[in-house]
């Protein structure tokens, strides 16, 4: 095996090149992971375009952290899995041929679900936001932005009992929704009529439950108006482009709970990722369908302008690794 591998870096704003870098070795308790792919995740947006608190280049294979593979090496001390096991695991540097790994970090991937490609973070997540959620049987769920999260949080709600209102504004995104189980789809274009169809869906006493998974101000500003009293607000998004305003006066008077539902634990992260394979396992939501879009690991730019430009049909990216 060489000791150099490929590895795609970000060299500027908007800049992406592969490059031929070292290949790490694993040391004790790491495991040396051959990638099949990575996910592109809209997290990785502010790096690639620029803010003044990055400095270029990125570390090679930074910032991907949705990756899976095969276990090529193991480091002294590593128990619990083997070389040529399938695993999904937490890094940060995935967009490379290699990634290596804390053993402990890593979630082993099922031979059922050989050839499927699985972004397990990004699965996680959605797994840890629905738990977040709780969710109940009879439940009116009003899910803001029916993206990839949003796409898995539906099936899972649905399958729950509860009954699914999609709001997106686009066309494709409903869709799906609908195939996931969604009962009810509304179009977010225009605030009042978004509100005033919500509210003859779900009745003037609101929803149950809304979950907030665009990362924008005004779909937090519209959970606030949608949500029952007594209601909760889940805030799935990534807010991280700058400061957000809510009307406190509204939430406090209705008397939610408003749950951040974002994760910063590992080993929350690995249960979710576990739920998520056995969400998976037992179809309890198209995986596969929900990745609409694969680029090489020389297409990393192209990756990110279509997250950026979200065309139609778009979902999910990912990046196939090649040895």
């Amino acid at each position: 095996m060489s000791k150099m591998m490929q590895a795609a870096v970000i060299t500027g704003p908007g800049e992406a090149a592969v490059q031929l870098v070292p290949r790490p070795e694993p040391q004790e308790g790491e495991v040396l992971v051959a990638l099949e792919g990575c996910g592109v995740c809209a997290s990785n947006l502010p790096l690639w375009q620029g803010r003044s608190w990055f400095n270029y280049p990125a570390l090679p294979g930074a910032p991907g952290h949705e990756g899976w593979g095969r276990v090529q090496a193991l480091g002294e001390g590593v128990q619990g899995v083997k070389i040529g096991d399938r695993v999904t695991f937490l890094s940060y540097n995935a967009y490379a041929q290699y990634d290596m790994v804390r053993h402990d970090a890593l979630v082993k991937i099922p031979a059922s679900l050989d050839g499927q490609p699985f972004p397990g973070e990004p699965v996680g997540c959605a797994m840890n936001v629905f738990r977040r959620s709780a969710i109940e049987p009879g439940q009116t769920v009003a899910l803001i932005g029916a993206g990839f999260l949003g796409a898995i949080f539906t099936a899972l709600a649905t399958a729950r009992g509860a009954h699914v209102i999609a709001l997106s504004r686009r066309g494709f995104a409903l869709e799906l929704a609908k195939r996931c189980g969604a009962e009810e789809t509304v179009v977010l274009d225009d605030h009042q009529r978004v509100m005033d169809r919500v509210r003859q869906l779900a009745g003037e006493r609101g929803c149950d439950r809304v979950v907030e998974a665009t990362g924008y101000q005004w779909p937090l500003d519209l959970a606030g108006e949608l949500v029952r009293e007594g209601g909760k607000i889940v805030i799935a998004g990534y807010h991280q482009d700058g400061l957000r305003q809510v009307n406190v006066q509204l939430w406090n008077w209705k008397g939610i709970d408003v749950i951040n539902a974002h994760e910063r634990y590992p080993r929350v992260y690995l249960e979710g990722m576990r739920a998520g394979i056995a969400a998976v396992e037992s179809r309890m939501f198209p995986l596969k369908e929900l990745i609409t879009h694969s680029f090489s690991l020389d297409e990393l730019g192209r990756a990110y302008q279509a997250l950026e430009g979200r065309p139609d049909g778009f979902l999910k990216g990912m990046i196939r690794i090649e040895h």
